[in-house]
């Protein structure tokens, strides 16, 4: 199915194609410059570091239903093996491991390539960029080397007045707006915003069903034009879907990544653990912080890891 003539309308409003040349590769990661940088240190007072990834194993948020997005498998190679043929108390043994899962299946950021339509992914490059062989030879994961910036938490269920945002709920602008006021900060051009809809909680419980499976709230096409005027330069979530599920549309899957990454150029983060930060911004009033987020730079990925950690 073809995008409508007002979601084309909408992709052109907010297109970032060119801004930063025809040759750029990393969208708004782009406004992250020195005075954004500045901004997020100035934001860590205390020195506090709150982790905000989710752990990396077996029993991780997925189930299977995404092809491929496999949890971590965590195998041991090498248990306090001897290579060096010793037999005393000095001869160092040595224990090695591998893993092996999706790029996506954890906390995680998606690369602009992520997300094609009409042929093409971000900044007009062509979708055939992304191959089988070199993965993602146009705006892989591995030309991110620079998230490090201000961060906003917006607490949307303590914005408005719930623990748990319902499922299938579309966040609007309005609800952003809202939590902007309860956070009592302003975004900034460069600044990431990490948003939280409670739907971690249920992972955390180890309701991994509960987590993945059903509706979710996320983001509406209502929020495009908020991060467009904002000079957003990254987003990140806790939940999955990262958008609201069921789509808005039921016969358009996921528009927000659509005209996020491919048109926007906006980085996303999905399975961010935001629990332990929203608590500690309620109990002291604070809701900026200094984001330590680089990914790790996978040659070729639509996707990667990530261990963000939270200064406050």
């Amino acid at each position: 199915m073809a995008l409508s003539d007002a979601l084309h309308d909408l992709a052109a409003e907010v297109s970032n194609w060119g801004r930063w040349g025809e040759a750029d590769e990393i969208g708004t990661l782009n406004l992250i410059d020195e005075a954004a940088v500045v901004r997020g240190i100035a934001a860590a007072r205390t020195g506090v570091r709150i982790p905000l990834a989710i752990r990396l194993d077996a029993n991780g948020p997925q189930l299977g239903t995404i092809p491929g997005r496999i949890n971590p498998l965590h195998t041991m190679v090498a248990i306090n093996s001897n290579y060096t043929g010793g037999d005393d108390d000095a001869t160092a043994c040595w224990s090695d491991d591998t893993i092996t899962m999706g790029l996506q299946a954890c906390t995680h950021w998606d690369g602009l390539a992520h997300v094609s339509y009409g042929g093409f992914i971000y900044n007009g490059f062509p979708a055939e960029s992304i191959t089988a062989a070199n993965g993602a030879t146009r705006c892989g994961i591995h030309k991110v080397r620079n998230i490090v910036s201000r961060a906003i938490l917006l607490d949307l269920p303590r914005a408005l007045g719930q623990e748990i945002l319902p499922p299938g709920y579309p966040i609007t602008e309005d609800d952003l707006d809202a939590a902007v006021a309860q956070a009592g900060v302003q975004p900034h051009s460069g600044d990431v915003i990490l948003v939280r809809t409670g739907q971690m909680t249920y992972f955390k419980r180890q309701d991994r069903e509960g987590y993945l499976l059903g509706d979710q709230p996320g983001l509406s096409l209502r929020t495009i034009r908020w991060f467009h005027r904002h000079d957003i330069a990254a987003v990140a979530i806790d939940t999955l879907a990262m958008e609201v599920y069921p789509c808005e549309d039921p016969h358009l899957m996921f528009p927000v990544h659509m005209i996020q990454l491919r048109d926007m150029g906006l980085t996303q983060g999905q399975n961010f653990d935001l629990e332990a930060l929203a608590a500690h911004c309620a109990a002291d009033g604070v809701y900026e912080m200094l984001l330590v987020a680089n990914p790790e730079p996978v040659t070729g990925g639509t996707g990667a890891p990530v261990n963000p950690v939270a200064i406050k």
